[in-house]
């Protein structure tokens, strides 16, 4: 039966029957509780917990999801997908400023990550749909690390790896490679159903790949060894108010710096090379105050070794404060300085904060630091070492300028501050971003938290000594000095720009065949359409 010409100022009823009302609405819930629970296993498989092979699976989940589906259904389902991954993976922040700047910042990215999941839906029914949405994944993670207020990538896929089989990679294409190939397993997955033959090297691929580069990953000391110490001194109590005591902090320090120099004398430990103080360990300006001076300079002496000292400088020409790492000398006192560069939005700085008034007070809290501008770290003898401080650790770019600045570091120390946010779970997943950087550029990571956790990495990701939470400690460890570039610190941020452009392709040639789809078949409107497939039948 041939359907009726329809004339041009009469729309056609897209509305469904009744039924079919019915069916979608029975059908939503379900898909909204699947998209929450697929997000929350890629929530699970983050540090602490170690199960890394979730992480697929909640992508299987989102492939599973989208499938066919219209963007503004893809952005739907991302949405509540995001959420479910990030609400509890960003829960530390609640611990500064409370809720209003928790679920503000996880709606945020849920929505970024929803942005991705809509052009996701649109490719996902493209030849080889995983791939393109798997290069999208990568896009979407680029957009998160560069917007808003310059960008908040703290959930990188790539940093729930450090114990995976997809770790090694980073040696090869960094943080974003790790996220493609761990993306693409979860949507090759999810085209097991529709046809195993061509889903299954999906899966599998990207596992063997990630085993196979394994073997690659250098760790050979090409520059010789160092021994480099890392003092968690601990602060007063947890939260808030350990900022205003400021002294029992740098005390701690000194303290725990003290012993490990009695430690040396006595054999029990070797003697270091240098040793790196946390962000924070000394919130006096040791320039300001000579009392602060007079204990660095004391550590630093009895220790016999050069200490980084995480410290907050207040600037002479515009009285504003810096985070800032000094090295001091034993002999010479302070030599060198490391000026933080990525400062974090709503603690260190606070954008529009007069607008943010408008809603709480809280924002005050937030500090008035200036950021620094030089990349290059410390020169100790044969360490160079590279300076990542705290936050900086999560940005692909700043670590790289890092490594490569001065001539090229061979091993990298973050020292963060973390007491503000308690026993969340912030540290570790802050660990693991300085594991998935020790193999990213080939380099040993020394972490020095104020009160933990405080840990030596090799440059394979291992952890070879770490502390507690809330415990002063001091972690003395040779350390391999590499100076040979991996893939990954040549490439730089290339692998990310051109996986980022091929899913972007994807998305505009998915969008051209649905725009042919949808012209009207000829003769269209003279009683010549099929009723199979062509629009009206469609309809």
């Amino acid at each position: 039966m041939v359907a009726p010409p329809v004339a041009p100022d009469q729309p056609v009823a897209d509305t469904p029957p009744p039924a079919r009302r019915r069916r979608d609405v029975r059908g939503t819930l379900p898909r909204i509780a699947l998209a929450a629970a697929g997000g929350a296993l890629v929530f699970l498989s983050f540090p602490p917990r170690s199960a890394w092979w979730l992480a697929p699976i909640g992508f299987a989940v989102l492939g599973v999801l989208l499938h066919g589906r219209r963007m503004r259904a893809g952005f739907g389902l991302g949405l509540v997908w995001g959420l479910g991954f990030l609400t509890p993976l960003l829960r530390w922040t609640g611990e500064f400023v409370g809720l209003i700047a928790w679920l503000p910042l996880a709606l945020t990215c849920a929505v970024l990550v929803a942005v991705g999941t809509a052009l996701m839906a649109r490719v996902s029914t493209l030849p080889g749909a995983p791939v393109w949405m798997a290069l999208l994944w990568v896009a979407d993670e680029w957009l998160r690390s560069v917007f808003p207020f310059g960008g908040f990538p703290w959930g990188k896929i790539a940093f729930g790896q450090p114990e995976g089989w997809y770790l090694p990679l980073a040696s090869v294409g960094g943080a974003p490679l790790v996220g493609f190939a761990v993306a693409l397993t979860g949507f090759g997955l999810a085209w097991l159903g529709r046809g195993w033959r061509r889903a299954a090297p999906l899966v599998v691929l990207p596992l063997a790949a990630g085993l196979a580069v394994t073997p690659f990953v250098g760790v050979a000391p090409d520059q010789g060894t160092a021994v480099v110490a890392a003092i968690q001194g601990n602060v007063p109590r947890a939260g808030l108010d350990f900022n205003a005591q400021r002294r029992a902090v740098l005390d701690n320090h000194v303290a725990r710096t003290l012993q490990l120099a009695e430690d040396v004398r006595a054999g029990r430990e070797r003697q270091p090379d240098v040793v790196v103080w946390p962000e924070n360990s000394s919130d006096i300006d040791p320039f300001r105050n000579p009392d602060a001076a007079a204990l660095i300079d004391r550590a630093a002496r009895e220790v016999k070794a050069p200490i980084a000292v995480g410290a907050v400088l207040v600037d002479r020409s515009d009285g504003l404060p810096r985070n800032t790492v000094v090295l001091w000398d034993p002999e010479r006192g302070p030599v060198d300085s490391y000026t933080k560069r990525q400062l974090q939005p709503f603690g260190e700085t606070m954008p529009y904060r007069s607008f943010f008034r408008l809603f709480t007070e809280a924002v005050d809290r937030a500090g008035t630091f200036q950021p620094g501008s030089d990349p290059e770290g410390f020169t100790v003898g044969r360490v160079r070492m590279a300076v990542d401080t705290c936050y900086e650790v999560a940005f692909d770019g700043v670590v790289r300028e890092s490594v490569t600045a001065g001539g090229g570091a061979n091993i990298i120390a973050v020292p963060t501050n973390n007491a503000t946010f308690g026993f969340t779970e912030m540290t570790y997943q802050q660990l693991a971003m300085s594991r998935v950087r020790a193999v990213e550029h080939g380099r040993a990571v020394v972490v020095s938290a104020t009160s933990g956790v405080s840990a030596i990495v090799a440059p394979d990701g291992s952890v070879t000594r770490r502390t507690g939470l809330f415990e002063p400690g001091a972690l003395v460890a040779e350390l391999p000095l590499r100076g040979e570039a991996t893939l990954a610190t040549r490439l730089g941020a290339w692998p990310e720009w051109v996986m980022t452009a091929l899913g972007l392709v994807a998305v505009a040639f998915g969008l051209a065949v649905q725009r042919r789809g949808s012209r009207p078949a000829p003769g269209a409107g003279t009683g010549e359409e099929e009723t199979d497939g062509g629009p009206a039948g469609a309809a």
